[in-house]
């Protein structure tokens, strides 16, 4: 006797519940057994968080989707879907946007005329997310197809939830949502073994008390990194509070830190809370750590040894709670033997170091990013669709990312920008191609600085080097601003205070 299609598709899928897999697989299997049931050029399995649907696994469409949220609102299509207790069939000539336009795999062009019908998931009788599947061919679906799909999405519910995988899937998918609410989740998007490892320390060493250092290049993502470890900890619910270091005046860095009393020094016309006061139960992250100069290095580190700390003109110590989080993009053992950061803060910040990985060593995971950014730029510019095309995805694989996450983000900005400004009418659909990116684009003569004559000239020292390069573009920049300090740190990147703080050390004031 033949088996039933929606039988033998859902056999497999039981015999994974006492299989230890990874989640994308699970997922992607689930897909897989779907199109077997229901034939399609694209198939989707999405996670309701908040007001955003959230691709786990796609078939058919672009790799930038995973890395997509899609708003509700602006997406009525799957709104309606959720909306619904059963499966929706789309009428081919449906007026509603179609959420994947410019997204199918070898199908550029709009999707007005296609077939696609989607059906909820329900958890405990509460919507936990959508199935969606698309034809090219307007006519691929029937009447008996939904029947079809509200076996396969109950039956396979039903089973997932005997075997509680999905109750522990959404369990954990809820920790994740927390962790993404606090850091917008951009930099924690990914699929590759590094990511992986990086979100695997995170899920060690973030329910503990463990002081933790981050440390990874300009870009990485360390921010995120560290609200991770936050909403990892049992101090999810009290404040993380975040201070740049480098950031800080010299004259002021005692006060941002352990607060003031009234009258303890000019100025001060009041009481004032520090950081660490503010952090009391909670996180204090201390960004750009290697920035501090050593007299508040040494202070600091009073703090972290006793865990009492005294205001400014205050008479009486003030005992806190505080879990310190530290990042630097610094090779803080180097800094160490040069003497400018203390050996001892460095052993007592540094009890668990944790890398973030850069961008370049991250593989496939740029498209992924580069989904996010793609969505938020959709929806800035108001577009229906905001693609890569293929050279443009090419292009992002083949590039080293000396600026990392940032760059990425910064470069789907302004492509965009580039790509609509560049049409006499708004389109549909906007594909961004090579030409868009630029990556390959070489700076104009005057402020190309490749560093081959600074280390030239320093004998090959590479921080000589460095410091030669940084004296230069700052120079330049001043020059270029008639020696307006603000203007100068804006055009590089940097806060005025640390500016001065750099010029200084490198002998420019």
């Amino acid at each position: 006797m033949t088996t039933p299609p929606l039988l033998a598709a859902l056999i497999p899928l039981v015999a994974d519940l006492s299989r230890e897999l990874p989640e994308d697989e699970r997922y992607r299997r689930l897909l897989h057994a779907l199109r077997d049931v229901l034939p399609c050029d694209a198939a989707s399995l999405l996670r309701l968080d908040g007001d955003h649907l959230v691709p786990l696994a796609i078939e058919g469409l672009s790799p930038d989707t995973l890395g997509r949220r899609f708003a509700l609102a602006e997406h009525p299509r799957l709104a309606t879907l959720l909306g619904h207790a059963g499966p929706t069939r789309f009428a081919a000539d449906c007026a509603m946007p179609d959420p994947y336009d410019g997204l199918v795999l070898g199908h550029g062009r709009h999707l007005e005329v296609h077939d696609c019908l989607g059906c909820p998931l329900f958890l405990d009788e509460q919507a936990w997310g959508v199935l969606t599947l698309d034809a090219l061919d307007p006519d691929r679906f029937d009447g008996a197809d939904l029947d079809l799909l509200a076996g396969f999405a109950s039956l396979a519910s039903a089973t997932v939830k005997a075997a509680q995988r999905i109750a522990a899937l959404a369990l954990r998918a809820e920790a994740y949502r927390q962790v993404a609410d606090a850091a917008d989740g951009r930099g924690m998007l990914g699929h590759s073994a590094a990511h992986k490892r990086l979100m695997k320390e995170v899920d060690v060493v973030g329910s503990s008390e463990l002081t933790v250092l981050i440390h990874g290049e300009t870009g990485v993502g360390k921010d995120m990194v560290a609200h991770a470890l936050h909403g990892a900890s049992a101090r999810a619910g009290r404040p993380l509070i975040t201070v740049n270091c480098a950031a800080l005046p010299d004259n002021l860095i005692e006060s941002e830190l352990f607060g003031h009393v009234r009258g303890a020094f000019s100025g001060a016309v009041a009481d004032r809370r520090g950081k660490f006061a503010l952090a009391d139960g909670g996180t204090l992250f201390l960004d750009e750590i290697g920035e501090l100069p050593l007299p508040a290095q040494a202070k600091l580190l009073r703090v972290l040894q006793g865990g009492q700390l005294q205001r400014l003109g205050a008479e009486h110590d003030q005992r806190v709670d505080v879990r310190v989080i530290a990042a630097t993009n610094r090779n803080l053992p180097d800094e160490v033997r040069a003497g400018r950061f203390r050996a001892d803060l460095y052993h007592r910040i540094g009890v668990y170091p944790l890398h973030v990985p850069p961008l370049r060593e991250r593989g496939r995971d740029v498209l992924v990013l580069a989904g996010r950014f793609l969505e938020e730029n959709r929806s800035r510019l108001g577009l229906r669709s905001l693609r890569l095309g293929g050279d443009a995805q090419a292009a992002l694989l083949a590039h080293d990312w000396p600026g990392n996450v940032r760059e990425l983000e910064h470069l789907i900005s302004r492509a965009a920008l580039k790509a609509l400004a560049g049409l006499s009418e708004r389109p549909r659909i906007l594909t961004l191609g090579a030409a868009h990116l630029a990556l390959s684009a070489a700076a104009p003569a005057a402020d190309r600085h490749d560093g081959t004559d600074a280390a030239r000239e320093s004998g090959g020292d590479l921080r000589q080097a460095i410091d030669h390069l940084q004296r230069d573009m700052i120079a330049a920049s001043l020059r270029r601003h008639r020696n307006n300090w603000a203007a100068a740190a804006r055009e590089l990147g940097l806060d005025r205070a640390n500016l001065h703080r750099l010029a200084k050390r490198l002998g420019l004031r």
